[in-house]
């Protein structure tokens, strides 16, 4: 029984386990900002990942990307009212400060300045 069970298991796949990664890397190197740097990274084409992380991920990696720099824009609110948002939206690679509150306000609900402690 196990040998027949074992035998219908699932062949590990590269592109998935390759998908996986690109998202940890995401995920940990907070100086992944842009697709073609995470594509350079991979050595994928932007292309190729993007159509790797719509089969693999579900979204596109601007998608993730952008999903993190919002987490790390929400650490850096709760840590007080003091924070500088064009300083902060400078280290998040965004070109300027409503860019950054553009993005957050369309992904948290809430402008930054309604979100952040008072």
């Amino acid at each position: 029984l196990d040998a027949f069970l074992l035998a219908l298991e699932p062949r590990p796949d590269p592109r998935a386990a390759l998908a996986m990664a690109a998202v940890d890397r995401v995920r940990t190197d907070r100086t992944v900002r842009r697709v073609d740097g995470l594509a350079r990274d991979t050595g994928l084409s932007a292309r190729s990942l993007q159509r790797l992380f719509s089969a693999y991920v579900g979204v596109g990696p601007k998608w993730v990307i952008l999903r993190y720099r919002i987490h790390e824009a929400l650490e850096a609110a709760e840590a007080g009212p003091a924070l500088d948002w064009a300083r902060l939206a400078a280290d998040l690679g965004y070109s300027d400060q409503a860019h950054l509150v553009r993005d957050f306000t369309a992904t948290v609900g809430v402008p930054p300045t309604a979100f952040a402690p008072h």
